[in-house]
């Protein structure tokens, strides 16, 4: 049995696939972890898709962990359209947001939440804004109409826009850098679990389309190890310099689809900002040439 590291760790979607690998993985390394799923064996049980549930999952893992908590890793999701809005998106957002506190009395306090590959593409702006202005109900009903119109595939790599988007604007944050709290998300490719397995790579048909609109120059599927690994290096020391970032564990689509596009311009300041930076620069050579 390793040492205890007097670490605390919450993991969603810890009853199988990537949340279960990464539960494992950090009891191996000796953390003590709070394991949260909808079975008998997690030690929180609650529906993420609700407001309900949400709620008694927090309180849940308060009564296990009251003083604090080091980390979550949020992997519970679903690619079912139907419930993919208020348990990727949603789901994801309140549990952080509950838990920004009791994170933040811990030590070296990091969270991780889990994106997608598909994130690359193009989803539903509608639904994204939806997300991003924590409207659930219009978001819903967003999701609701394109199910019906035959475009209910576009609702989960939407949500993980979303998210991904929602981590860029708060990671930066006085509430979240500002108090010491490191955020951010692995996105996975198309990795071997079991609901990966009975679902988009069940058919063969499919599984060509998927080679096509996210190329995994490493293979489809890839391990689910790798991706455990990634989000358990985001909760560790060693990850004591980053924030705010979607690190992309693929098998090489991300940098397939876009190449160089990221890098091909810089970072365009804004006017205020660019004016700080002429101040303060001509400053630093005015008190260069003064000897101060």
């Amino acid at each position: 049995m390793p040492e205890h590291t007097g670490r605390t760790y919450v993991v969603t979607g810890a009853d199988s696939g990537i949340g279960a690998a990464v539960a494992g993985r950090l009891e191996r390394d000796g953390a003590r972890v709070i394991r949260c799923g909808i079975t008998e064996t997690a030690d929180v049980r609650a529906d993420l898709t609700t407001p309900e549930g949400r709620a008694s999952a927090v309180d849940r893992v308060r009564d296990l962990a009251p003083a604090c908590i080091d980390g979550v890793a949020l992997v519970a999701g679903s690619p079912d359209g139907r419930i993919a809005v208020g348990l990727n998106y949603f789901g994801t957002v309140a549990l952080l947001s509950a838990l920004r506190d009791d994170l933040a009395r811990g030590s070296d306090p990091r969270a991780v939440v889990v994106s997608s590959a598909s994130s690359l593409s193009a989803g539903d702006g509608d639904l994204v804004e939806a997300c991003l202005a924590d409207d659930e109900p219009r978001a819903v009903a967003i999701a609701e109409r394109l199910v019906a119109r035959g475009r209910g595939t576009v609702i989960y790599r939407s949500t993980k826009i979303a998210l991904n988007r929602w981590l860029r604007r708060n990671a930066g944050r006085d509430d979240w850098a500002g108090a010491g709290i490191l955020l951010n998300a692995v996105a996975p490719g198309i990795v071997g679990t079991e609901t990966a397995r009975r679902t988009m790579l069940a058919d063969a048909t499919n599984v060509r389309v998927l080679q096509d609109a996210l190329p995994q120059p490493l293979g489809m599927p890839g391990p689910v190890e790798p991706v455990a690994a990634a989000i358990a290096w985001l909760l560790s020391p060693d990850a004591a310099f980053t924030t705010g970032q979607v690190l992309f564990v693929d098998g090489g689509a991300e940098t397939t689809l876009r190449g160089e596009a990221p890098f091909v311009s810089g970072v365009r300041y804004g006017p205020l900002r660019m004016a700080r930076m002429i101040v303060w620069t001509v400053i630093g050579r005015l008190r260069s040439r003064s000897g101060r």
